[in-house]
Formats: structure tokens, sequence, C-alpha cells
């Protein structure tokens, strides 16, 4: 088990540092990390880049974190053990988006890898996410606020859908993980200073 740790987890931590919303705007000759938020997600490549790239770049933080968890499970045979293994398989993909090596430890907020996570695990829970995100965010004007209410919320569905109790564990890991990368936006929230989707449609 230690061994297959040692092996799995960098991989994993690896793969979800891939830093795509960067590497998207470099390639068109711009750093995302410059403009907007600042931020590496798609939310702002979307808002400096356009719809396309936003989207192409959901797809690949997405797709980060479902791989490894996916490999994982596929590689390692059903034990109690690889559970807890495939489960921070996916932690590892979500802190290496958060805190990319290949950007000296700083990164995107770990939304939409671990959307790709929790995934593999339960599309009927991504399901009730989604509703969720979309109302708060359609209800507020917030996509942060969207994503802290998912984020608050996805351990208890996960349990509610009997995904298991290694998996709710790394997702209440994650929510902490995503409401911390959060702080600067719960403070314009706070003080009101947040930006607003429907401001920027109007």
């Amino acid at each position: 088990m230690i061994l297959t740790l040692l092996i799995a987890l960098p991989l994993s931590y690896l793969i979800g540092a891939i830093p795509f919303g960067l590497l998207f705007s470099r390639a068109v000759g711009k750093d995302v990390r410059q403009e907007g938020s600042g931020n590496i997600g798609a939310t702002n490549v979307n808002r400096v880049l356009g719809k396309k790239l936003g989207a192409l770049t959901l797809l690949c933080d997405v797709a980060k974190g479902y791989l490894p968890v996916f490999l994982a499970a596929f590689y390692l045979p059903p034990t109690a053990d690889s559970a807890w293994i495939i489960a921070l398989c996916g932690l590892a993909a979500v802190v290496g988006h958060m805190f990319s090596v290949y950007l000296g430890f700083t990164g995107g907020k770990g939304v939409a890898t671990a959307l790709g996570v929790f995934l593999f695990y339960s599309p009927l829970a991504i399901f009730c996410l989604l509703f969720l995100f979309i109302a708060v965010v359609y209800l507020s004007g917030f996509v942060s606020a969207g994503s802290l209410a998912a984020a608050a919320v996805v351990p208890f569905l996960l349990f509610f859908f009997d995904s298991g109790i290694e998996i709710v564990f790394v997702a209440f890991v994650i929510a902490i993980l995503i409401w911390v990368k959060h702080s600067a936006n719960i403070k314009r929230l706070k003080a009101g200073e947040e930006k607003s989707w429907k401001t920027k449609a109007k």
C-alpha cells in the first residue's frame, strides 16, 4: 500500500497541477494571471479570453480531477485500502491545481478539478450540485457564492448518495480548501465589492 501511495499520489498531484488556463492564455499571447481576477481557472479565462477558451479550460480542469481517480480505480484491486488510495488521488489532484509545482505552488481555486473527482463517484450528486450552483449564481449574481455553496454541500450529498466514507472525508477536506482559496472572494462579498455576472451582462 505504501509503495502504491508513493507512486499514485505524486502522479495525481502532477496531473492536477497542469495549469491549463495559463497554457491556453499563453497560446494566444496573454497571461491570464495578469488580467481579470488573476486566477487561472475557467471563470477568469472566460472573462479574459472568451467563452471558447473558458469552456475548454473548464473541460480540462474537470478532466484532470476525474482522470487520476479513474486510473487508480482501474488499476487497483477493489479493497478497503484501495478505496482510500483512490479518494486520496482525487485530493492530490485538487491540491495540485490549487498549489501547482509548475507555478511556484500557487494556482486556482480547485472547484472544477474537485467537480471531476466527485463526478467519478456520484454523477447524481454532481447533478444536484450543478442545480444548486446555478440557482445560487442566478439569485446572487456571484459565481463565487455558487462555488462556496456547492463546496459546503458536497460532502453531505456524497454521504446521502452512499458514495463511501473515504470520499466523504476527502470531500470535507476539499471543501475546506476551496473556502480557504476563496477567502479574498468572501471578503469582497462581505464588503459588497465582488464582481457580479449580472453587472457584466447589463
